[in-house]
């Protein structure tokens, strides 16, 4: 009916004419937006990297010329936030080259008429495993970093030791 009735109290907010909600996209899940391929998204947004740069440049100034304690302590952990992001992206970028690499060799192998073969994920961290102990010893710290995973596993190994409480 047009007229409400009398009996019910009439709501604070009446709705007259129903009013349309925005719809909020998220891009990320949207197939609107197209699918996500990270070579195109690193070549689109290729400047930031000189921005990022930039600013490392003046955080480093800023942290020379501070003389506040707190403040130089937030500008380092700034700073190391920073060269953090940095040699992550730079070890994405390996990954994303050696797989490019591993479809390229398996497209050539296709063309010649063999039968596709992928590598299984351990297979893949064996092959990271040996190009990182490769970096190393060219690098020259091979040493420090085997005896650190050798007190690594020793710690470990003696976690799973039974205890004299347990005897």
């Amino acid at each position: 009916p047009l007229e409400l009735s009398a009996k019910k109290p009439v709501p604070f907010l009446r709705q007259v004419v129903p009013i349309r909600r925005k719809v909020h996209r998220d891009p990320r899940f949207d197939d609107l937006s197209g699918e996500y391929k990270p070579e195109i998204f690193m070549k689109t947004y290729s400047f930031l990297e000189t921005i990022k740069k930039k600013e490392k440049e003046m955080v480093q100034k800023q942290l020379k010329k501070c003389g506040n304690k707190e403040q130089k302590e937030k500008l380092q952990q700034l700073l190391n936030r920073m060269t953090q992001q940095e040699q992550a992206q730079k070890k994405q970028q390996k990954m994303r080259e050696r797989e490019m690499a591993l479809k390229r060799q398996q497209r050539e192998l296709a063309k010649q008429g063999k039968k596709p073969f992928f590598l299984k994920k351990s297979d893949k961290r064996r092959l990271e495993l040996a190009e990182k102990y490769r970096e190393l010893k060219r690098s020259g710290k091979l040493e420090s970093f085997l005896s650190k995973k050798r007190k690594r596993n020793a710690i470990k190994d003696k976690c799973h030791l039974p205890s004299q409480k347990n005897l």
